[in-house]
């Protein structure tokens, strides 16, 4: 039997020398990703993940090493590695680690284990991704080609360092999709659905299905639309897409960089007072829910923007000495083989008051209801704020969802885009990158025929 991650990193911290800070981060995580083609199992993946990550400063220098194994001497050659390797690097004066004393936000208690994980067997969880599969399918003759997927993890990571602060974690997700390809006319359409959950037992593959269904079927007969200037409302999958572009251009990190868009503006308008931007890993619904980020500093619900306003920008430990302010405990890693970077864990737009769909509907008369882009990567420059991309959806019409069309583009800039927010919807769907809503924004470029 393999430590405890935190009596591991325990462990190891306590090997410190004097005039140093020593760090170790542990993880050990188990996954499971079933994919099925139409009614066959395309592959079914399950495995067992464990390292730990060590990171050493001395003398105003960082050194860094880690192992994929969990064994108290494999962690302390790590630990003599991440030492030599401090001879490498250059000098940096805010190189430092977080302790106890230093905290400004207790950590929270966050309850992100269901209880009930280890009692659905691979079998039952394999029977709902073919039936959903199957489901789909049979939901309408058009539907030719369908995908279903289920995805789960259970993890438990520990971060302890020589300045006296230890924590431990536990979490469980998992997720289900479905990928729909009709046919009709001698045209093509697509469309997905998907759903998240603690425990598998809570997953909706009925409602999966459903939105699956729906999003590929209403697009059939979609034609170019005309270039022109309208309002835009975003469904969510995509208003939560542009959230993730917006918490790009608000990393600490990126601001050092000279790569953020807003580097300079802090305490300026740079939004709407409809928007509201914030991060929250303190939602025990979201995804990304954690007590303490990846330095072991409390997480807490941070509002970057309030009513158009920048507050600050996402900080760890390093980008926020670099900057002469504090960590908002917004360190983040790929894994435990990186040291850590500046992210956001649980980002959204807040909700309207009393905005359901159907008044946004209303609001955006005469314009387009978004359902997908392409192109999000290479469209948008974070840099500049350039903001084209491709984009397929309906028509706005009557109040409701009119005609379909494809083959269009979308443009604007990121900052344009802010300052045209008008409304965001009070209807919220937990996807993976937090909490989504529908966004109407006043206007924008559509580039068709």
């Amino acid at each position: 039997m393999s430590p405890e991650p935190v009596d591991l990193a325990r462990a190891v911290v306590d090997r410190a020398d004097p005039g140093e800070q020593v760090e170790a981060y542990v993880v050990r995580r188990r996954d499971l990703d079933i994919d099925v083609h139409d009614d066959e199992i395309e592959s079914l993946t399950s495995a067992e993940i464990a390292g730990i990550g060590v990171r050493v400063i001395r003398e105003e220098r960082q050194g860094f090493a880690y192992a994929g194994i969990l064994a108290e001497d494999a962690a302390f050659e790590v630990l003599a590695d991440a030492r030599d390797n401090t001879a490498f690097a250059g000098t940096d004066t805010a190189l430092t680690l977080p302790s106890e004393a230093d905290a400004a936000v207790a950590v929270p208690e966050l309850d992100l284990v269901a209880p009930a994980f280890d009692r659905t067997g691979t079998d039952t969880k394999l029977a709902l991704v073919l039936d959903l599969a199957k489901s789909l399918r049979d939901t309408d003759p058009r539907i030719r080609t369908v995908e279903a997927g289920y995805g789960d993890a259970q993890v438990r990571s520990a971060v302890a360092n020589s300045n006296g602060l230890s924590r431990q974690q536990e979490r469980t997700i998992s997720s289900v999709s479905a990928y729909a390809i009709v046919e009709a006319e001698g045209q093509t359409q697509t469309g997905f659905g998907y759903d998240l959950a603690r425990d598998p037992a809570d997953l909706d593959p009925d409602r999966v299905c459903a939105e699956a269904a729906d999003r590929s079927l209403r697009m059939l007969g979609a034609t170019r639309p005309a270039s022109s200037r309208l309002p835009v409302l975003f469904d969510p999958f995509v208003s939560a897409q542009i959230a993730g572009v917006v918490a790009g251009t608000l990393s600490g990190e990126a601001v050092l960089k000279g790569r953020s868009i807003f580097g300079d503006r802090c305490g300026e308008a740079i939004a709407s007072s409809a928007v509201t931007f914030f991060d929250d890993p303190t939602d025990t619904d979201a995804f990304g829910a954690a007590p303490f980020d990846a330095e072991g500093v409390a997480t807490r619900r941070n509002e970057f923007v309030r009513e158009g306003v920048l507050q600050g920008f996402a900080q760890n430990v390093w980008t926020a000495a670099r900057s002469a302010t504090t960590t908002s405990g917004n360190a983040t890693r790929a894994s435990y083989v990186s040291t850590p970077g500046v992210g956001m864990r649980s980002v959204g737009f807040r909700p309207g008051t009393d905005l359901p769909i159907e008044t946004l509907m209303s609001r955006a008369e005469g314009g387009i209801y978004v359902q997908s882009v392409q192109g999000l990567h290479s469209g948008v420059n974070p840099v500049s704020g350039d903001f084209s991309v491709g984009a397929e959806g309906l028509r706005v019409s009557a109040g409701g969802l009119g005609e379909p069309f494809r083959e269009a583009t979308i443009a604007s800039t990121i900052q344009r885009i802010l300052l045209d927010i008008v409304a965001t919807g009070s209807q919220v769907r937990m996807l993976s990158g937090g909490p989504a809503v529908p966004i109407l924004v006043g206007e924008m470029t559509l580039g068709g025929r």
